[in-house]
């Protein structure tokens, strides 16, 4: 930045006493500054039911506004009992032309909750060791959420005006019920958005063994989220006088069949590019079974060794399981009631109601009720935009040469099924690399690579300078190398 003295906010600079001097001390100044917030913001607890997403965007707030940004260029968002923040880079308009609609980048402030008696580290503290950054939300999805606020700096500090208007979205409640998320896309400054970014996927695998790049993969479409619950009633009675019915067997029963169950395979244009530059990545059984699958998806050999590989399942077909059990009212009574909780995962163009009819086929027990929970909606396919696929493939290659950049069907969910559905395409693309095997987010541990965290902040860069026509060329690559970075 040309004039870093000006550029953190008194909160900002409370992070700075708490780092190592030599951290401080070395780096591109936007890299120092990144580390700073990332510290800081991985210390909010900002889970569901903590209330910490308000404290979060209020610091957050602090910083861009030190940084120069305008407060009428920054506004905040109250949904579902979370906080989020929106921040705009007004576009330049040619006089006489209409201006061009506006791209969307969007990131998480919310996390999955971490008890720190169970981690090995304290979740809510940035801690380096071994090249990599430990805490709550590292990957998912703070280190986003700081590459947005990078690059918001880096455009005010070098005087960036891009062609098109950029918003920058802090999602409040992602994890949870995506209410800030459908407060975004129906502001005035989102609603017209052309497109989005989302960093909250998207992103490179590194070989587990040699931590090679072996692929860059851009979310462009989600499976549809929905939970079915399972339910038989009983007249129930003493325990000590069984009756040939029981309510808890008969749910038992049906689980049985529920596991046994294959969904039809199925395949699309993206999934089967997807597999098949996943198949040119990878040797043994699982690469010929991609490559295969992606030649022939009716290929039930190849789709049955990809069956057995959580990381591929998913891709291939709609996957149901039983995550919650609830059944019975007391020790010494025949239950009265039992119920599970079905979590599927629908591939895209499957009605919700088409699965539930074939749950009910094979359970094949009229006894046996099952109702879907709230009002799940499919997220679109978002095609590919042949200009957006060029930017994030020259974005990717600067730090990795050569690496296959190709579009993937995402198993989980994320904020990009409510932007599709409010005809926003989205487009994910974090710029993280990671080994498959180190995967931990959600889970205990959570990491990111120190390297992957600062070229996400390039990445985010790289992509809003392109996209946002800010002066192609000036997203040049990065100037420091791994060991000159903090």
């Amino acid at each position: 930045m040309k004039n870093p003295s000006a550029r953190l906010s008194w909160i900002a600079a409370l992070a700075v006493t708490a780092l190592p001097a030599p951290l401080v001390a070395q780096g591109a100044h936007y890299q120092v500054e990144a580390r700073e917030v990332y510290a800081r913001i991985i210390g909010f607890r900002t889970a569901a039911g903590q209330h910490q997403t308000a404290t979060m965007a209020d610091y957050l707030a602090g910083v861009l506004k030190a940084g120069g940004v305008p407060a009428a260029d920054v506004a905040t968002l109250e949904a579902g009992g979370a906080t989020a923040m929106i921040v705009r880079i007004p576009g330049r308009t040619a006089p006489g032309r209409k201006a061009a609609r506006p791209i969307l980048f969007s990131a998480h402030m919310d996390v999955v909750d971490a008890r720190p008696s169970d981690w090995q580290r304290d979740p809510f503290t940035l801690i380096e060791e071994g090249g990599n950054f430990y805490g709550r939300g590292t990957m998912d999805n703070k280190a986003g959420v700081t590459a947005l606020v990078s690059t918001i700096l880096r455009f005010t500090a070098e005087r960036l005006q891009p062609a098109r208007t950029l918003v920058f979205a802090f999602v409040g409640d992602e994890e949870t019920g995506m209410e800030t998320t459908r407060a975004i896309a129906a502001h005035p400054w989102v609603k017209d958005a052309e497109f989005a970014i989302n960093t909250d996927a998207g992103g490179g695998a590194l070989d587990n063994a040699t931590g090679k790049p072996l692929i860059y993969l851009v979310q462009g479409a989600e499976k549809t989220y929905a939970t079915f619950d399972v339910t038989v009633t009983n007249p129930g009675g003493h325990s000590s006088r069984p009756r040939a019915d029981n309510a808890i067997y008969q749910l038992a029963h049906a689980l049985d069949r529920i596991e046994a169950h294959h969904f039809p395979v199925m395949a699309n244009d993206l999934t089967r590019a997807y597999l098949g530059a996943m198949g040119r990545a990878q040797s043994g059984a699982v690469g010929e079974a991609l490559r295969r699958f992606a030649a022939n998806p009716d290929d039930a050999a190849a789709a049955d060794t990809l069956a057995q590989s959580p990381e591929f399942v998913g891709t291939t077909r709609t996957t149901c399981v039983a995550t919650m059990v609830e059944a019975g009212h007391a020790e010494n009574a025949l239950p009265q009631k039992a119920t599970a909780a079905i979590n599927c995962r629908i591939f895209p163009g499957v009605a919700v109601d088409t699965v539930r009819d074939e749950l009910v086929r094979t359970i094949a027990d009229p006894a046996v009720h099952v109702t879907v929970r709230d009002t799940p909606a499919a997220s679109p396919v978002s095609d590919m935009r042949p200009d957006v696929m060029a930017a994030i493939t020259r974005a990717v290659h600067i730090d990795h040469p050569g690496v296959a950049v190709v579009p993937y069907l995402e198993s989980g969910g994320t904020d990009g099924k409510v932007y599709r559905t409010a005809g926003i395409p989205t487009f994910a693309s974090s710029g993280l690399f990671s080994k498959p095997s180190e995967m931990f987010a959600h889970g205990l541990n959570e990491r990111l690579p120190v390297a992957s965290f600062y070229q996400g902040l390039d990445h985010v860069y790289r992509l809003a300078v392109d996209l946002g026509g800010a002066g192609r060329g000036r997203a040049a690559s990065s100037r420091y190398t791994p060991a000159q970075r903090p």
